[in-house]
């Protein structure tokens, strides 16, 4: 008797046991990867020196860094398209889609283990895939055909019972896990949704909901394979992919009980995805910009939903709105259907199938404007305005939204559009296969491509200053930021470097460097969001040595072991209180203190100590000591 991640982990587990805290490795199936981070994940392949990848399926997806306002993302593309050739790996190109969208309908498979350099990968736990998102260091390993590491996950039964009724929607699900958990309320932990509510959900409707546990600070979240499932894979003519999966037994670690017809249209506010709140509290309000899209809301059920609202109407003259088809596939659709006619006659701006404005890549709102998304995160500045306020809302209540030029409960519109399915489109031929034998393929590399930095074995003594001190719920858009103007520097760590918390301390790189290095101190849910490991490899080429902080992001943790920065927790939460910015910590016996799992710290300038716990496997403390991951693999 044993839960859908249960049964899915044990098929998979080669080290460890799967209890609760403990470290296990499983084996991965399918990796994906996306331009903004692949960029450094196939450099990091490459210093394996492995002749090809050893997964059943790996993908590189171009949908990040689209605006080429120079040679840098062009570069990189054709970096990506020829290291997918040489390693074995498939390439969807510029404007196939949204990596998880495209995976979804292409290539997710119930029971699947599916690794990606994105934190939005749980995506595909819509189809029963074990989808899980991590730095790229991990999904380079993986490809290797390497064992992933996580610490056990409690598993927490989601039972959904009734149906969701008009106007309110499967984001509308998750924004209210949210409202109730916080963005800290997942971490270490897997959502798995059960219940006879299940079976009213579409697979694109269940995507959202797993796609958008990211926030909580999940490792993943995944749904059962039914004939829901079924019926969608037939679709997507993957018929022959499709495998019964479903939880044997109620025996969850907690259960958390929802009743889908109870469910309200809800708003995230700035500038959480956790500050969440219902419709009605904010009703009036004017908004600048509304935007339909991203990899949590732009599939065919959710460009239909708009096109019915939108058909014979006129977008509101306050309001600009634009709309971004996740794939080429529902692009094709609503073009072949009459929707998009409908959408673009209405005043709409389409946007091409990409991330774009969910990432800062353009459409910015004024200074000072209202910005509402169907995106997944809202942190400030990441929408390439730093006084703007951004709402996460539902496509139904972007669309009301955009007709009316403020917010408004969307039942106010009228009857709910009926919706009818549709064949989809299906047309790969934006995804090139590699050949049979990539070995003569010669890699291009750009001028913007710089290796790696160098990684040294860590010091016994350590003796530096605190660099910053920050607060809690500190993001990777906080340490490393998105955005048009940085995204193109992800494969050139010095470039990408000078912009290190350069949305809170602009003086950060150049104290960093003048300093030497030194420590980073936060507070609770250190490193949540972005899987992007930039917010562990810049740092350090920066010089950064150890962090500590209250409590961790999972991802981020990760990362910064993979790349031999320290990760200590404070052992009394109550000591981050006693530290300063530009205090002198020193450490000694640095080595043997982290194998003990504890490390005392002397704050020079103080005249204090104080004690931090290095809350590490025995892998992990291996893997730091060694000075990350990639000497740790070699040696």
């Amino acid at each position: 008797m044993a839960t859908v991640t249960e049964k899915i982990l044990k098929e998979h587990l080669k080290e460890g046991k799967m209890e609760a805290g403990s470290e296990i490795g499983i084996k991965i199936d399918q990796t994906l990867t996306q331009d903004a981070t692949g960029t450094m994940a196939y450099l990091e392949f490459e210093a394996m020196g492995k002749p090809k990848v050893d997964t059943e399926l790996s993908v590189s997806y171009v949908d990040h860094n689209m605006l080429q306002t120079d040679f840098k993302n062009a570069d990189d593309h054709d970096y990506l398209k020829s290291v997918a050739a040489k390693y074995g790996i498939l390439f969807s190109r510029a404007g196939n889609g949204i990596c998880h969208q495209v995976h979804l309908e292409r290539f997710a498979r119930p029971g699947k283990t599916l690794l990606g350099s994105d934190s939005h990968t749980p995506t595909a736990g819509g189809v029963g895939s074990l989808a899980i998102g991590a730095g790229g260091l991990d999904v380079a390993v993986a490809m290797g055909g390497g064992t992933f590491y996580l610490t056990m996950p409690k598993i927490v039964g989601v039972r959904l019972k009734g149906k969701l009724k008009p106007w309110s929607s499967a984001k509308d699900v998750i924004l209210e896990l949210l409202r109730r958990l916080d963005v800290k309320g997942g971490v270490g932990k897997v959502f798995e949704y059960f219940g006879e509510g299940v079976a009213t959900l579409s697979v694109p409707e269940r995507a959202t909901i797993t796609n958008m546990g990211a926030e909580l600070g999940a490792t993943t979240s995944v749904f059962p394979s039914d004939e829901v499932t079924k019926k969608y894979l037939d679709d997507q003519q993957r018929g022959g992919q499709w495998a019964e999966l479903k939880a044997d037994s109620e025996n969850y670690d907690e259960i958390i009980e929802m009743d889908l017809s109870a469910v309200e249209p809800m708003v995230a506010k700035p500038h959480s995805p956790g500050n969440v709140a219902p419709i009605t509290e904010l009703e009036g309000k004017k908004v600048n910009q509304v935007i339909l899209g991203s990899c949590t809301n732009s599939s065919f059920r959710d460009l239909m939903i708009a096109a019915k609202m939108l058909k014979g109407k006129k977008i509101h003259p306050d309001i600009s709105f634009s709309l971004v088809p996740g794939s080429r596939q529902v692009y094709s659709m609503i073009a072949g259907n009459g929707a998009l006619a409908d959408i673009i006659s209405s005043g709409a701006r389409i946007l091409e199938s990409a991330c774009g404005p969910c990432i800062g890549m353009g459409q910015a709102p004024r200074s000072g404007g209202i910005t509402v998304r169907t995106f997944n995160r809202n942190f400030q500045g990441r929408c390439g305005t730093k006084d703007a306020e951004a709402y996460l809302v539902s496509p139904e209540v972007a669309v009301a939204i955009a007709l009316k030029g403020e917010f408004i409960h969307p039942a106010k519109l009228g009857a709910y559009p009926e919706i009818e399915n549709e064949k989809p489109f299906i047309d790969d031929s934006m995804i090139m296969k590699p050949p049979k034998d990539g070995s003569s393929v010669e890699i291009i590399r750009g001028p913007n491509i710089k290796p790696l930095p160098e990684m040294k074995s860590l010091e016994e003594e350590l003796k530096k200053e605190v660099l910053i001190k920050t607060g809690d719920n500190i993001t990777t858009d906080h340490i490393m930021p998105a955005g048009a103007q940085i995204l193109p520097l992800r494969s050139n760590i010095p470039a990408i470097s000078a912009f290190v918390f350069s949305q809170i301390d602009p003086e950060f790189p150049k104290r960093a460097k003048e300093k030497g290095g030194g420590f980073i101190v936060g507070g609770d849910n250190y490193g949540q969001g972005s899987s992007r490991e930039h917010a562990a490899i810049a740092p350090l080429y920066l010089g950064v040595k150890a962090v500590i902080a209250k409590s961790w992001a999972r991802i981020h943790k990760s990362n910064l072991v993979n790349f031999g920065i320290v990760p200590l927790t404070f052992e009394n939460p109550a000591d981050y209180d006693s530290i300063e910015q530009g205090d002198v910590l020193e450490i000694s016996d640095f080595r043997s203190a982290i194998r003990k799992g504890q490390v005392a710290v002397k704050n020079v300038t103080k005249g204090t100590s104080f004690t931090t716990k290095a809350d590490l496997s025995g892998r992990a403390v291996d893997v730091v000591l060694e000075g990350g991951e990639i000497n740790y693999t070699k040696r």
